[in-house]
């Protein structure tokens, strides 16, 4: 009888079958009479075994094993059939690839279900640890079987510090990489490994601006070091630092973006992944010559016991449709992807950056890639440069979701969602300690297509938090969204971040040789009620939301920006970002203050026609600092905005509702990693007057769990060490610290440490030697520019750094009110824009309606306090 086979006896039958890898009919009466046999659910566990039949009794071990049973299963679902995956480390000796065999069926889902401490673990253990004769406090270990290369490694969940240090000589730049002063290089182990890091920002006091932009950190390989003679890798060395011209316009590169003349982005702000700069706790070097890793413990670290991982994998989950055959229904939910790399920046490719993690590449890659009907041979479509890639990712799915996840410790981006991606979802996850970008939405590379197969839409990115990123790739972005349609990014907060914090759009830089941005797919795309605090922490010329490029048809489905709250950015740019060929984009209903320079900015000319009007924007209620008037600007609007007088009175529904909804808000509180000192601050920058000196410096954004309480700042020099302690809150709000009791003459270097909870991080790399002595005592000009845009009980204050700026740099400003009051301004803005003069902005509460008010404003610097600038307004 038929119902004979919901016995004992039948189970037994079918989990043999199971165990030799059989198929299930799926023919037959068995199959019609008992569809639960094609619906049951898989059980994996690291201590599983794949010759079980993979239930919770006696489970698989490999996800591998898993896949293939489950593809035993899915032609026939009746239900959704979850792979249930144990606590736990799966280490993965390739990545899990999946395709359209794996997708659910008939209305039901394969699930991959964690317990949330289900690791998918793409590294392999360092043991062995063994002191090193000769160097105190140093250790080598073999290196693991099938360990090639690496660019991380982690000691008990805490990623450490590639070896790095300033370089050892002076170097001047030549068409193939440098020459040296001395032959120091040559002599070092493994001089092929060295790599040299341009980090950009902007100019501050004496820090070196290298680099291709404010808002990138190229890196390059050597191939050689002979003599005094580096050469340097190629492509990548071509790649950094030429660029085609348009002969007629003077100075405009083809790419058009950045600069183009790369001649200053050639100095090295430092070298990394050498044996000899392994020189402080936390520090490490993998020889590969000699197959062994090297570290230098931190304090308290005991390597007999540690978990010292290094990645070998550069994709964990490789989930890979077809235009034809998508891969479909399918959920990953309470995993870890964890310990992965991505090793073509140490290939000659190098790391030639664009913007946001894309690179270019190949030979030659400088004079064609993405330049497409600009130069001769250039490779359309303009501006598709090289992505970089996610350890995670997803091609050609359809309703893929990915629930309650973690991405940590990982050597690229951290998920992709690429061409074909559709109707799928991430939300409730953490993504922290990404070498590059958080979570990539398309791609740039098909601005327009005549199929929707490759389209990427509906996607939902909601309810996550990304923090503590990009940790290598530093003009990286937590959320990059390309050329897509209708995508949400919605209640997520993103804080303590290097640089941006959203990027939306792509190729408006033609705007820059007054032509049309590329024409492109994207339309009704929405970023709303995200939380965006703490950005920009190291890179400039970026934005809390920024976007470039045509976003719509219309004002109608054109990108919405909206209810989000966005605040305590750091470097030099906008809150809202709409920059070059940004084109129908809504701003409405926004929380924005605290910013360096602009709340939102810049209208840009829309040279699709000739009317010489400005790209179609609105810019509609929101509360900010900024106060500028109602206008239509040639097509772009500002209208009922509401000048924000202090944070504490903004709406109090748009604040509860920005970032994590209720139910998400324990990811808060969700601990990744280990506890250990923080990463050390960056971008040093001192300058000196007699007796003492001043340091400023870009915070650290990675504190591993134990927020930074205070930095200490040492001067060394004469002989001498000097220090002074500024508490973390006091830098935030001043952005400098000052070491007194110096000795005029003598020469100081700088450099910078973080303290938390759990000890003091490594210190900075140091800024240039400043020697303290008498100034001839000019002070700076008057603001200039000032100006107030009132409301009826405040106003907006705005003006401009001195154009001349005396002979020490500005400190800070003090603003007067004809009421009596003087108020103070201080803070990373007051630093940052006086190198290129852009303007400063302080709200000033606490006024009468319908009266005249006189106000003044004057700059501060070490030497004195310099003339004012009056101006007048009478407030509503």
């Amino acid at each position: 009888m038929l119902t004979k086979w919901g016995s004992t006896r039948r189970r037994t039958v079918v989990a043999a079958l199971l165990g030799a890898g059989a198929l299930l009919a799926t023919t037959g009466p068995a199959a019609v009479a008992d569809p639960g046999a094609v619906s049951r659910d898989v059980y994996v566990s690291p201590a599983g075994s794949d010759h079980a039949p993979g239930t919770a009794a006696r489970p698989v071990r490999t996800l591998d094993r898993a896949r293939d049973l489950v593809r035993q299963r899915t032609p026939h679902l009746t239900r959704d059939l979850t792979v249930h995956l144990a606590p736990g480390v799966f280490r993965l000796a390739a990545p899990l690839r999946l395709d359209a065999r794996d997708s659910g069926g008939n209305g039901h889902r394969v699930i991959w279900q964690g317990s949330g401490d289900t690791e998918l673990n793409g590294g392999v253990r360092v043991t062995g640890w063994r002191p090193v004769a000769g160097r105190p406090g140093l250790f080598a270990a073999p290196a693991p079987a099938g360990l090639d290369n690496t660019r991380q490694l982690y000691v008990d969940g805490v990623r450490e510090q590639r070896a790095r240090g300033p370089l050892p000589v002076t170097v001047k730049a030549t068409a193939t990489g440098y020459t040296a002063s001395a032959d120091t290089l040559a002599h070092w182990r493994n001089p092929k490994d060295v790599e040299f890091v341009y980090t950009a920002g902007e100019a501050l006091w004496n820090i070196q601006r290298d680099g291709l932009g404010q808002w990138t950190e190229p890196r390059c390989p050597l191939a050689a070091a002979e003599g005094t003679t580096i050469t340097m890798a190629q492509p990548c060395w071509d790649n950094s630092t030429k660029r085609v011209l348009f002969p007629e316009i003077p100075g405009r590169s083809v790419n058009m973006v950045g600069p183009a003349d790369l001649t200053n982005g050639r100095h090295p702000t430092y070298a990394e992944n050498a044996f000899e700069l392994l020189d402080t706790p936390g520090e490490w070097y993998l020889d590969r010559s000699a197959h062994a890793v090297y570290y230098l413990p931190r304090p308290g670290q005991d390597l007999r016991r540690a978990d010292v991982e290094v990645p070998v994998l550069e994709k964990l989950l490789d989930a890979k449709g077809t235009a034809a055959a998508p891969i479909h229904d399918v959920a990953f939910r309470g995993l870890r992807y964890s310990y992965a790399t991505w090793l073509t920046p140490s290939s000659p490719e190098g790391f030639s950056e664009i913007q946001a993690g894309y690179t270019i590449t190949g030979a030659g890659g400088w004079a064609v890639q993405g330049l497409c009907q600009f130069v001769p041979g250039g490779t359309c479509p303009y501006a598709s440069w090289t992505r970089e890639p996610a350890n995670v990712a997803v091609s050609h799915g359809q309703r893929i979701e990915f629930a309650d996840s973690v991405f940590a410790h990982l050597g690229g981006a951290g998920l992709d969602l690429l061409d074909g991606t559709k109707e799928s979802q991430v939300r409730g996850g953490v993504f922290t300690d990404i070498s590059g970008n958080g979570v990539q939405i398309g791609g740039v590379g098909k601005p327009l297509t005549d199929t929707d197969a490759d389209v990427v839409r509906d996607v939902q990115v909601t309810d996550n938090h990304l923090y503590g990123l990009p940790r290598e790739f530093h003009g990286g972005v937590p959320v990059v969204n390309g050329y897509t349609v209708r995508n949400t990014i919605a209640h997520n907060q993103i804080d303590h971040v290097g640089y941006s914090a959203i990027s939306v759009g792509w190729g408006g830089w033609p705007d820059k040789i007054k032509r049309p941005a590329t024409p492109n797919l994207s339309h009704d795309n929405v970023v709303s009620d995200n939380l965006i605090f703490d950005y920009m922490l190291m890179l400039d010329d970026g934005g809390g939301v920024y976007t470039q490029g045509i976003t719509g048809s219309s004002l109608d489905d054109g990108e919405k920006v909206t209810g989000n709250v966005i605040h305590g950015q750091w470097g030099l740019g906008k809150g809202v970002y709409t920059d070059n060929g940004n084109t129908y984009e809504t701003i409405r209903g926004n929380v924005l203050y605290d910013m360096a320079y602009a709340n939102v900015g810049t209208v840009h000319v829309d040279y699709r026609d000739d009317l010489g009007n400005n790209d179609p924007t609105l810019i509609e209620g929101n509360y900010w600092e900024q106060g500028d008037r109602d206008k239509t600007d040639k097509g772009a609007i500002t209208r009922g905005n509401q000048l924000l007088a202090r944070p504490a009175d903004a709406p109090p529904a748009i604040v509860a509702n920005a970032g994590l909804e209720p139910a998400y808000r324990k990811l808060l509180t969700r601990q990744v990693g280990g506890r250990a000192p923080a990463e050390a601050p960056s971008r040093v920058g001192t300058f000196a007057v007699s007796g003492r000196l001043y340091a400023t410096w870009n915070p650290t954004f990675a504190f591993n769990n134990a927020p930074v309480r205070e930095y200490v700042v040492t001067a060394t020099g004469g002989g001498r060490t000097y220090q002074a302690a500024i508490s973390a809150a006091d830098f935030a709000k001043r952005a400098y610290a000052e070491v007194p009791g110096l000795t005029d003459g003598t020469a100081y270097t700088v450099t910078v440490a973080a303290r938390n909870a759990s000890g003091t991080s490594e210190p900075s790399l140091p800024a240039a030697p400043v020697t303290p002595g008498p100034k001839p005592g000019v002070l700076p000009g008057a603001p200039t520019n000032a100006r107030a845009l009132p409301s009826s009980t405040a106003a907006s204050i705005r003006w401009n750094p001195p154009a001349a700026a005396g002979d020490t740099p500005v400190l800070g400003y003090v603003i007067t009110v004809s009421d009596g009051r003087t108020i103070a301004v201080e803070g990373r803005d007051t630093l940052v824009t006086q190198p290129t003069v852009k303007g400063m902005t302080r709200v000033v509460d606490g006024l009468e309606p319908a009266t005249a008010y006189t106000f003044t404003v004057a700059a501060i610097t070490a030497t004195g306090t310099g003339p004012a600038a009056t101006f007048t307004a009478t407030t509503q």
